[in-house]
């Protein structure tokens, strides 16, 4: 009796098992040390595959985190006007998606997977590089590889804060008094000049 032999075909768990594999895989290794090869071995499918239901690494990033909303939509009009005034758009698009009572659930189990410690480099190797950084490249600012995670810093603290936290009075703010507060912040890391 001769059994089949090599990586398992295409089927209906095949997807899911391979993002079981990639939420292993950056966990452990974090983005940059993780790869498509070694995301289909632990899944059991051929890398081809991996390839075909989420085209790059990034987009199997993404779809690992179980995001509820892809950034870079929510982040688009952000970066269609280029860097002046990018602050303010950057912080409505971010609040208006994370002030969402459908979306908002899933975007706080991601934040907290996020900041646990044995995932830190979901953090570090997967949304700032993945999510973050690539905004900063697109309105073209200098040195976006020491500015965007000065904007991060500011953007996981009210995700901590506001969010998963519920910090007072930030958790009850008013969406347009956040924009306000946050905004220039935002914008100064974007366009001031760094010291």
């Amino acid at each position: 009796m001769s059994g089949r032999r090599g990586r398992r075909p295409g089927a209906p768990d095949t997807r899911a098992a391979i993002l079981t594999a990639a939420r292993s895989r950056f966990a452990d290794h974090g983005f940059a040390g993780t790869t498509i090869r070694a995301v289909a071995a632990d899944a059991g499918v051929d890398a081809a595959l991996v390839h075909h239901y989420f085209g790059s690494k990034d987009e199997l990033f993404l779809a690992a985190m179980r995001l509820p909303v892809d950034p870079r939509q929510v982040l688009a009009p952000a970066l269609a006007g280029g860097v002046d005034g990018a602050g303010e758009r950057f912080v409505s698009a971010f609040v208006s998606v994370w002030d969402d009572p459908t979306l908002q659930p899933g975007l706080v189990a991601v934040a907290r997977a996020m900041m646990d410690p044995s995932s830190s480099r979901l953090l570090t190797e997967g949304f700032l590089p993945v999510i973050i950084r690539p905004v900063g490249e697109a309105l073209g600012v200098d040195r976006p590889e020491h500015r965007m995670p000065l904007v991060a810093s500011q953007v996981i603290g009210l995700i901590l804060l506001r969010y998963v936290l519920r910090v007072e009075p930030l958790a009850s703010m008013p969406s347009e008094q956040v924009v306000a507060t946050y905004a220039p912040t935002i914008q100064r890391y974007l366009s001031d000049p760094l010291p």
